[in-house]
């Protein structure tokens, strides 16, 4: 048997304690840096002269990049290790957040928002290709959990804390408000080296373009655009819904109710991961419940309605979590950040493209709830791929 490299073996109970915060961290920063926009986008759009398009492209050009970034993240991944990818995705990720709070005018805030959907986009990938070489295979589940929480509580303290916490410690200036979130993101890229566990070192260089033969690579992708056309879209659509049924006043709450509900789907992924992961029964029971949510919330008004939204927005983060976490337990540890790459480049592809075009023909029937019609519609169809999913690993060297 070879010599282990100096600082290889069993991680001790603070090496584990560290790697929780760090995965926990990493989570956090893709989704926080995406979301404090909406909650800015106005002081943004006054100062700027921005137009309404211009304005709701600050949210949705990063989601674009989320697919966009994935195939760059997987090159990374293979040509430097799933550890200084990540690093240097938080780098980038931190120039162009703080770049946005140094723009002079919207063509520049574009192109830093695209950097920093980059970022984020490479970490993607990253993080799962990072579980196997930090973590036993036992801790597979609960790693992909906790920065899967990091990462659903960012997207809550992005959106809830930016206005009423952050900005009035900056004296109500939205470019210093950028500023705070993201440079802390550097502590973080640097505290990646701090544990010195590596399993599951490759003996060669991997590959990183997708392997569009292993039927999970097409398949978790489409699953994954069921989830995130869901959130995303409901996300962007529910001020026009309330609006439409004169509900607006409404507003706050359910967006409060809507957004915390991912926090408490991540919270119980954090007890019950090592138990519910890899079980496509459960992976089936929480995209139906989604789908019948999401009819519930187009046909029902008021608090039922919000109601309806609030479980979709449960049971779709719950979904999200047992997606994510099937790569590294289903692939060998030099396989996982190309198979987490092409489901990601699918999965927000869909979740970008498929809220996009109910937008397109709700403007053209002037009604919102058709917009959400096509989502429920995509959804239905591809949930039959959910009974045909092999979760089975496979002995190492052969194909699915």
């Amino acid at each position: 048997m070879p010599p282990q490299p100096p600082g290889d073996g069993q991680p001790s109970r603070l090496q584990l304690a560290v790697i929780a915060g760090l995965l926990w961290l990493a989570g956090a920063y893709l989704r926080v840096p995406i979301l404090v926009a909406p909650a800015l986008a106005p002081f943004i759009a006054d100062e700027l002269a921005l137009s309404q398009a211009l304005t709701g492209t600050l949210t949705t050009l990063p989601i674009l990049m989320l697919a966009v970034g994935a195939m760059p993240g997987s090159l990374a991944i293979s040509r430097l290790g799933p550890r200084h990818t990540l690093a240097l995705a938080l780098l980038i990720m931190t120039i162009g957040s703080a770049a946005r709070g140094l723009v002079p005018d919207a063509a520049s805030l574009l192109l830093a928002s695209a950097v920093m959907g980059l970022g984020v986009a490479m970490m993607q990938p990253a993080l799962p290709a990072l579980l196997p070489r930090w973590l036993e295979p036992k801790h597979l589940a609960l790693g992909s959990a906790l920065y899967m929480n990091g990462m659903l509580t960012g997207e809550f303290i992005g959106a809830g804390i930016t206005l009423p916490v952050v900005m009035p410690l900056v004296d109500q200036s939205w470019r210093l408000t950028l500023l705070v979130w993201s440079l802390p993101a550097l502590a973080v890229a640097a505290a990646l080296y701090l544990p010195r566990v590596d399993h599951g070192r490759p003996d060669r260089r991997p590959a990183w373009l997708p392997d569009w033969r292993n039927p999970l690579t097409l398949k978790l992708g489409l699953l994954l655009g069921l989830s995130g056309s869901l959130f995303f879209g409901f996300n962007a659509y529910l001020a026009t819904l309330l609006d439409q049924r004169g509900e607006l006043d409404m507003l706050a709450d359910a967006l409060f109710c809507y957004n915390l509900a991912q926090v408490v789907a991540s919270l119980v992924m954090l007890k019950l991961a090592r138990s519910w992961v890899g079980r496509r029964s459960l992976i089936l029971v929480m995209a139906v419940v989604s789908l019948a949510a999401t009819g519930g919330a187009l046909v029902l008004e008021g608090w039922q309605a919000i109601a309806c939204a609030t479980l979709m927005s449960f049971t779709a983060g719950i979904l999200l979590i047992l997606l994510v976490a099937l790569p590294p337990l289903l692939a060998a540890a030099s396989e996982t950040g190309r198979l987490s790459a092409g489901n990601f480049l699918v999965g927000y592809t869909l979740a970008f493209g498929i809220p996009m075009l109910g937008g397109v023909l709700a403007d053209v029937t002037g009604d919102v709830r058709h917009a959400l019609a096509v989502m429920l519609a995509y959804g239905v169809l591809v949930l039959p791929l959910i009974l045909t999913l092999d979760l089975r690993r496979p002995p190492d060297g052969q194909r699915r």
